[in-house]
């Protein structure tokens, strides 16, 4: 199926980042994805390294459904991944939330 871009003709939505809105939007659209990367956000904040052991042992929930919604915090970037030796360390990235708000910001301005 083709999506068609209806929007790139619509001259109000200029400048808004509509792809970065959708993905992010998508990401955050699972309870348990906001509670990870809510608990990832805290621990960086207090400088605290988070891997996939952290979060299994933090929420209640199996290693594999940690990964999957991990994966698409990934996929949409708001959490970064460092890989050191055989564990993944999140990182939560605050330039794409804060470009994630922006982008909602302008969207939702009504003319």
């Amino acid at each position: 199926m083709r999506i068609r871009k209806h929007y790139e003709s619509d001259p109000d939505l200029e400048g808004v980042d509509l792809e970065l809105i959708a993905t992010v939007s998508d990401a955050l659209a699972h309870p348990v994805r906001l509670l990870l990367f809510r608990y990832i956000m805290r621990q960086n904040r207090q400088l605290k390294n988070v891997c996939t052991k952290d979060l299994t042992g933090a929420f209640d929930y199996a290693q594999a459904t940690i990964s999957q919604h991990m994966k698409r915090l990934v996929k949409s970037g708001l959490v970064e991944v460092k890989r050191v030796d055989r564990f993944n360390y999140y990182f939560a990235n605050m330039g794409v939330l804060m470009r994630y708000l922006d982008a909602s910001k302008k969207f939702s301005v009504v003319k």
